[in-house]
């Protein structure tokens, strides 16, 4: 019989062949994962171009609604492919707030653009709805712009403006859908006095609606059935690939900023409760390369404001004390004129540590209560902004009249309840 001791080293050797084959069994499984990453979501704009549905604009009449971010993943901008295809004409080209080429932070005009030489009609100025006479050339209008998942980020509302007249004038719609960019979950903020009504367009959306800009035309221009309102002939082109609990980096697709003053992910994070600022005399950082990421003045102390804000222990954020001044080019583009151009403003930085635990619609309550207790005669209200971001003046209302944030943003609830329930049935991912 064998002694302990030479039953111990076979143990021993047959525990090592196996921690071997493990190991190698391990190793090949993480490399072949490796190997076989997720796959890159596939946008509206792609699939255009397949055979489910090229047959829906081949001979005919297009007129686009662009910008710099309609882009395929190789990098080619969606008018430039569609002016050379040879089965459709594309005829007209539609430019959303900072233009077809994301070039301009301000109202833009009508023009001819320098790369196909089509007429480039605005839809950000005196005119937000095309018109009978734009249209008159036009068989089918397409619509191809990321979105960042705000309500009040310009472009779901050009978008919505476009789809009214394109059922006004029984032109058939279509809209090439692209991601969420701060994933397709996460709904909050208050809907105010139009909770209740059909959810035709951004005024009864909240202020996050995580839904992408194909979902929103679908429950837009479903509702309109309720008000006895006319209907696009709407067809969404779906992504692939993609999923809600996506966020933008998690997609494979290159970042392009959406606007001059949305240069990153992180921008887009917190861009739901700081953009809140502009309905106040406090900068919101435009001019700098950190926009809407710090808040400050010349007249705030960021020490006591940093501090403020972090007694407060919002989930997934953190602040810290910065200063910055606004310049009027930022990136290499000219900007509208900031606030404070050229003074030095204290204030705090928002630093998301956790950006699926964070709500930034009610971060917002409370950096808006966390200046009007600390600044009560320097902060100043610009009322009709405010209540415009917000969707009602209940909130700043609330603000005013020494309601804590945790009440403001609890009375919200019911809103949102109904909201959610209309949402879903438009849901498509």
């Amino acid at each position: 019989m064998a002694n302990f001791s030479t039953l111990q080293n076979k143990a021993t050797g047959i525990l090592l062949l196996a921690c071997l084959l493990f190991s190698t069994f391990s190793g090949k499984q993480g490399a072949a994962m490796a190997s076989n990453p997720p796959a890159r979501v596939v946008v509206g704009a792609e699939r255009l171009l397949q055979a489910d549905f090229l047959p829906l604009i081949r001979n005919k009449r297009l007129g686009l609604v662009i910008n710099h971010t309609s882009l395929l993943p190789d990098g080619r901008h969606l008018a430039d492919v569609l002016h050379q295809h040879p089965d459709v004409q594309l005829t007209v080209l539609f430019g959303p707030e900072h233009g077809i080429r994301g070039e301009e932070d301000n109202h833009v005009s009508n023009g001819t653009d320098p790369r196909t030489g089509l007429p480039v009609v605005s839809l950000y100025g005196k005119v937000r709805k095309p018109t009978a006479e734009m249209l008159q050339n036009v068989d089918v209008l397409i619509f191809d712009i990321q979105d960042v998942g705000a309500r009040f980020y310009t472009y779901i509302a050009t978008m919505n403006h476009v789809m009214e007249a394109a059922a006004e004038h029984n032109i058939p719609f279509m809209v090439l859908d692209r991601p969420n960019a701060i994933g397709g979950q996460y709904v909050d903020g208050p809907v105010g006095e139009k909770a209740r009504e059909p959810v035709t367009g951004p005024q009864q959306l909240p202020v996050t609606h995580g839904m992408t800009v194909g979902e929103l035309a679908l429950m837009f221009n479903g509702e309109r059935a309720a008000k006895n309102l006319p209907q696009a002939k709407l067809t969404v082109v779906p992504m692939q690939n993609y999923s809600r609990q996506q966020w933008y980096n998690e997609t494979g697709l290159p970042w392009v900023k959406p606007s001059p003053n949305m240069l990153t992910l992180t921008t887009a994070t917190v861009y739901p409760a700081t953009c809140l600022l502009e309905g106040t005399n406090i900068s919101e950082a435009r001019g700098t390369l950190q926009p809407f990421e710090r808040i400050g003045a010349p007249w705030i102390n960021g020490e006591a404001l940093t501090k403020k804000l972090n007694e407060y222990r919002l989930a997934g954020v953190t602040f810290r004390p910065v200063s910055f001044i606004p310049d009027s080019v930022v990136d290499g583009i000219r900007i509208y004129p900031p606030k404070f151009l050229g003074q030095n403003c204290e204030g705090t930085e928002i630093v998301v540590t956790d950006r699926k635990a964070f709500a930034s619609a009610q971060a917002g309550v409370y950096i808006l209560h966390a200046l009007y207790s600390l600044y009560p005669k320097e902060m100043e209200w610009r009322e009709a902004r405010m209540d415009r971001l917000w969707g009602t003046p209940q909130v700043r209302r609330q603000l005013q009249e020494g309601r804590t944030p945790a009440e403001i943003v609890k009375e919200w609830n019911d809103e949102l309840a109904y909201f959610r329930q209309v949402r879903n049935k438009y849901l498509l991912y």
